[in-house]
Formats: structure tokens, sequence, C-alpha cells
């Protein structure tokens, strides 16, 4: 497998260009290496990070604890993508009641590389909001404007070429044009998308516009050093000055193999909103407000699965074409949502000769979810050195999933669904249109409730006030220098669409004023 030039895997060690190597006898070699700005992951928010500080001049390195898969390696083999992409099998959870299972990216390019490529702008009303209730500076959407038309460039965001769009996605549009309700064409990342609806598991045509194949290599292309297989254990400090990071190199059985220490005059970590506070707790930070790993929003999703008698055949053409966006002010967003045969079985509340029969007609099978603006949050604490989520469901937001599934049943019966698998245990298939009304009659118990999510936000807020957040905002953690942070763990709030572009657009404003030399150390 070839390598760009200035992309180290695991078989590059200790040979990295600037290292220095301390030979220990009975512990693996400890690496050193020195930089101007170490950026933890290389998704959304480090991939960004490190291009727009590299180019403006930084000497920059970028430690990603998963591998490096090029592009040609992508297959629709679903295990086998899962295993090398997905950290721990793409299936954690947030203990509450009910789990939420949650999936992200463990790879160059992180959650980038295993998303449906969406690239939705942060609502005006989000942002808004951020300003008046959180005190976020110059962060009104005129003043957001041109910084979400530099990433949308870089991304080459646009809708998709019609001949992409598959019948499901299809379907949906036409259920919600009958309905009046209103749908958009979904913004995406992508150049000529060629419909493979291999999005979760790699796009083997490069044609969605991730982290890999766009910022991570810019980055490289101005001096950056990007390291895979790298996990960060924890930033070293000393008096309340962060001076880079510590951590191992993962080998191909997962265990620790050369220590290293990056040392640089500012530390980004893009982590996520599981990990980086993660790394934070491991590393001893406080922050004043001591809200650290707290207010976890999820987006929530549910799903359904609709049989026809025709053919419908979801797994041709692009993942998401449309949205529905009728019931946007509830907090509710609808989408075909197309998942392989050997995940799809594993999510039905069936077995043996049920799942049988059920998974005989996955050709005429419509899935469809739904993401919910969840309006109540969980943390994330440290466990025996690691991080674990906890998000309760309120009962609030349980009867708005419900709402909202009902609204999507009545949708696909009006393309004329025949049966509908739900997403609540216990809770029998819908048969008809008539059946939608059990769902408003009926009482859901959450804990029947099957929920996902790949949008966690939220635990390292930021905001004018250090009493009420983690972080300032422009990232900059509370009473520690050199210390920022740039993913979604920054979000006050959810925000109601998927966070990619607004991950993005909020690196691309915060590492101008890295550039600038708003944090000391840095040269402008």
């Amino acid at each position: 497998m070839s390598k760009p030039e200035g992309l180290y895997t695991r078989e590059d060690w200790p040979r990295i260009p600037g290292a220095q190597v301390r030979k220990r006898r009975f512990r693996p070699d400890l690496v050193t290496l020195d930089c101007d700005v170490v950026v933890v992951g290389s998704g959304a928010g480090g991939g960004v990070m490190a291009a727009e500080l590299a180019e403006g001049g930084l000497d920059v390195i970028v430690l990603e604890e998963g591998g490096y898969h090029p592009t040609e390696s992508f297959t629709p083999n679903a295990a086998d993508m899962i295993r090398k992409l997905y950290r721990d099998g793409g299936a954690i959870m947030a203990l509450g009641a009910p789990p939420v299972t949650y999936s992200e990216g463990r790879c160059v390019g992180g959650s980038t590389t295993i998303n449906g490529g969406m690239t939705w702008k942060t609502p005006d009303r989000i942002l808004e909001r951020w300003e008046r209730e959180d005190w976020v500076d110059r962060i009104l959407p005129d003043e957001m404007a041109r910084i979400f038309a530099r990433v949308e460039r870089f991304l080459s965001a646009g809708t998709q070429d019609p001949w992409t769009i598959g019948k499901d996605n299809r379907l949906l549009k036409e259920g919600a044009d009958k309905k009046g309700w209103d749908v958009l064409d979904n913004i995406r990342n992508q150049l000529h998308c060629a419909g493979t609806n291999n999005c979760a598991f790699g796009c083997p045509t490069a044609a969605k516009r991730s982290t890999l194949v766009t910022y991570v290599p810019r980055a490289m292309r101005f001096g950056a050093r990007v390291l895979a297989n790298c996990h960060v254990e924890q930033v070293v400090s000393k008096r309340k000055r962060v001076t880079g990071v510590r951590g191992h190199v993962v080998r191909h059985d997962g265990s620790a193999g050369h220590e290293f220490v990056v040392r640089a005059p500012v530390t980004v970590l893009s982590a996520g909103a599981i990990h980086t506070p993660g790394i934070l707790f491991r590393s001893g930070v406080r922050t004043p407000s001591g809200r650290l790993g707290q207010n976890l929003s999820l987006h929530p999703n549910v799903k359904v699965t609709a049989l026809f008698d025709e053919e419908i055949r979801g797994w041709e053409g692009v993942h998401q074409a449309y949205q529905v966006r009728e019931f946007q002010k509830e907090g509710l967003v609808f989408a075909a949502v197309n998942i392989p045969p050997s995940v799809a079985a594993m999510t039905l509340p069936y077995y043996g000769a049920e799942l049988r029969e059920i998974m005989a007609g996955y050709d005429r099978m419509l899935i469809a979810g739904m993401l919910l603006e969840d309006t109540e949050t969980g943390r994330v604490r440290n466990l025996a050195e690691k991080p674990q989520a906890f998000y309760q469901l309120s009962d609030f937001d349980a009867g708005r999933l419900v709402h909202g599934t009902a609204l999507l049943c009545e949708l696909l019966f009006e393309v004329g669904a025949k049966r509908i698998v739900l997403p609540f245990e216990g809770v029998p298939d819908l048969r008809c249109a008539d059946d939608v009304r059990r769902l408003y009659r009926e009482p859901v118990e959450k804990a029947s409730m099957e929920l996902v999510t790949v949008h966690m936000m939220g635990t390292c807020a930021m905001g004018g006030d250090r009493t009420r957040h983690v972080c300032d905002s422009y990232g900059r953690v509370y009473d520690t220098e050199g210390l920022v942070v740039a993913d979604a763990s920054l979000f006050p709030s959810p925000i109601g669409v998927n966070p990619m572009e607004t991950i993005m657009a909020l690196s691309t404003r915060n590492a101008v004023r890295i550039l600038d030399g708003a944090l000391a150390g840095v040269r402008a």
C-alpha cells in the first residue's frame, strides 16, 4: 500500500523525520518530536486545523489513533470496513434507559471518512442563540458566511446528479410532496458522486470529499507530518501551560509500541466529543466551570424499516439525496438511510424464521431514519482512565421521537408501504395507515426504544463565561495556556442538522486566531 509523502504509519517508527530516539532497556523506545502545533485527530476538526495552520506557515504534526486506508482499499464488505475504519466495531454505548448506540471513525480522515457527507451550514437561529445565550464572539450568520463559503469551496459541496438518486430517496421525496411537506435536496461534500451507497464504509471513488482526500493532503503539501496509529494518552503541562502530548504507537494487535512525546507551544485536541474530554480527564486538566464532560448532546436517531410489494433496491444510488425539513422547527429531520443486509439483520427485532422471512424481502425494503434535536443533555465521565458516556432520554424527547416516527410512517404508507417495522421493542409492526394511530394513542416505553447516533456534541462547550463554559469563543481551554479544542465538543447546544460543516467552519475560524499569534509562544 503506497503512502503519500508526509504520512507515516506504525511500520515507519521510529524513522520519523525530526525524531529523537532514546533507547530504554525494559520499555519501548521513547521518541521525541518537536513542532509549532500538534493536532490530535484528522477528521472534520483536526484535518481542517492542520491544513489551515500548515498553509499559514506553521510546522504541524497530526496524530491519528486509527490507521491509514486509501481510497482504493474501500469495499462494500461491511464487517471488514467496520473493523478497519470504526472505533470498537462501530457499536459503543452511551449508558442510560434506553442506551444509545453511537459510532465514530478511527482512521485517517476520522468520521468524515465514514459519514454520509451531509454538508449543512449551522442554522442561523443556532448561531444567534450561541451569541445571545453563550456570549460566543463573532459567531453571527453574517460573520460566519465567508467561512462557510470557504469550507464549501474546498469540499465541492453541492446537490446530487439526478442519475445517482435511487428509488428509496425518490419515494421519500414523493411521499413528502404528496403530504405537502418541505423537502430539500441534500447538500453533500461530493464531486460527481457515483451513487455507490458505500459512504459509511469509505467512498471507493473519492467523490466524497472527506478530509482524507482534501484537507489532510493539503496539510501535507504545506509540510505537515501526519502520523497514523498513534494513541494520545494525555497532554503534557507545566504550571497551567500545555507543552505537548504523550502517547504510544498502536501495534497491529492493539498493544503499545514506541512511546512518544510531541512537544509544541500549542496543542489542538480534535478527538471528538467523547475522547477529547477523555484526554483532558486523564491529564488532570481542570476548568473554572467544572463542566468538562458535561452538556453531552447526541441527536438521537430512530429508524423504521418499510416493506413494499415492488422492488426498491435501496443499495442503488446515493446514501441520502433528500432531507424532509417540514418539522425542523420541532427538531425533527427525516431521510432515507439504506444499510447493508448484514447490518440490517442485526437491528431488526426478529430471530430465526421470522428474521429469514423479513430479510428475504431486502430488495423491497426502504429504510428511513429520523434525527431529533434533543433538549436534554448527558455527560462523559472518566471510568478506569477511559471515557464513558451517560445519557438519559427525557420524557419530553421520548414523546417527540414517537411523534416523529408516526409522521415518518404516514409518509411511507402514502407511497405504498405494506408493512413497517418500528424501532420500539414489543410494539407490533404497522400494516396500514390506520395503524399509525396506535402510536398516538398507546404509550411507548422509553426502555423499548432502539436509539443510535453519530452526532456527539457539547462536552467542552465554548462561550464567553468561564463559570459556565469549558472553552472560550475560539476553543481555548479556560485557565490553561497553549491548549485548544477543535471538534463538536465545542458546541454549546445541539444544532439540529449534520454537524460536519459547523465543525469545519469553527476550526477554520479558530485557526486564524492561532496564526495571528493569539496564543503565546506561536510565531505569527
